[in-house]
């Protein structure tokens, strides 16, 4: 019997990898020798709220990702209480050392479920992929956490110009494997707009990921979010199981 699903795709944060640390609290570290000591749980509400301003004005890093990141940190720096002129004065230097360390395994880690289910699925004839809405960064990371070797495609908002929920950026992931029909395709992440709704509309499957416990703390949930109907997976372990089943049908 020929294979009901040839590709399955992943988001990357919270979903393949994870902060090594909470990211207000690497954010803290970073930035109190240039501005002092900031309550992380500050940085924490200040982040978000710079991230969803700056990814409106700005989607898919229009303008360059240093620049991008540069107006997020700031954002997130003097919203947390830190002064805006020893903001600016130390910017140049800030910037750089977040970057950098959020380049690699000094800010990332990969979640323990993760390669298992790349070489799993592999195993069971299904290639497999990634869908991210994030910078060129993000292909260092999954070097260097020795990820990207169990990946058939890499497909990075900022490369492509063009970012979930967009129908575009899973449409360009089927087509450079070869694959022509979208129902043969699962789509994997923590986002219930981006991945879920956002597979499903270009004709996908979707799966929700929903880790209990301290490994979900940081995924994207939108407050009085609806799952109705939405299909959710505690953990990857989970989502290669489900591809088995739907091609033993």
């Amino acid at each position: 019997m020929a294979l009901v699903l040839r590709l399955a795709t992943f988001d990357a944060l919270h979903t393949l990898v994870t902060p090594r640390l909470p990211i207000p609290t690497q954010y803290a570290h970073t930035l109190a020798p240039f501005l002092g000591a900031l309550d992380p749980d500050a940085l924490g509400r200040s982040f978000k709220s710079a991230l969803k301003q700056v990814q409106r004005a700005q989607p898919a890093y229009r303008g360059g990702a240093h620049d991008w990141w540069g107006d997020v940190i700031r954002r997130t720096a003097v919203g947390a209480g830190a002064d805006p002129a020893a903001v600016d004065a130390s910017l140049g230097a800030i910037v750089p050392r977040l970057l950098a360390r959020f380049s690699s395994r000094e800010g990332y880690r990969l979640f323990e479920d993760a390669v298992p289910t790349l070489r799993r699925l592999r195993g069971s004839g299904v290639r497999t992929g990634l869908v991210s809405n994030t910078d060129a960064r993000m292909r260092a990371v999954i070097e260097d956490l020795g990820l990207v070797q169990h990946l058939d495609v890499v497909l990075l908002s900022e490369d492509e110009g063009v970012e979930k929920p967009s129908r575009e950026i899973f449409e360009r992931a089927c087509t450079r494997l070869g694959v022509t029909t979208p129902g043969e395709v699962v789509h994997v992440g923590d986002e219930l707009e981006c991945d879920y709704r956002g597979a499903t509309a270009a004709g996908l499957h979707a799966l929700l990921l929903r880790r209990p416990g301290p490994d979900g703390e940081e995924e994207h949930k939108e407050a009085g979010e609806d799952l109705t109907g939405v299909e959710v997976v505690p953990g990857l372990s989970a989502v290669v199981d489900w591809v088995r089943k739907q091609n033993a049908l």
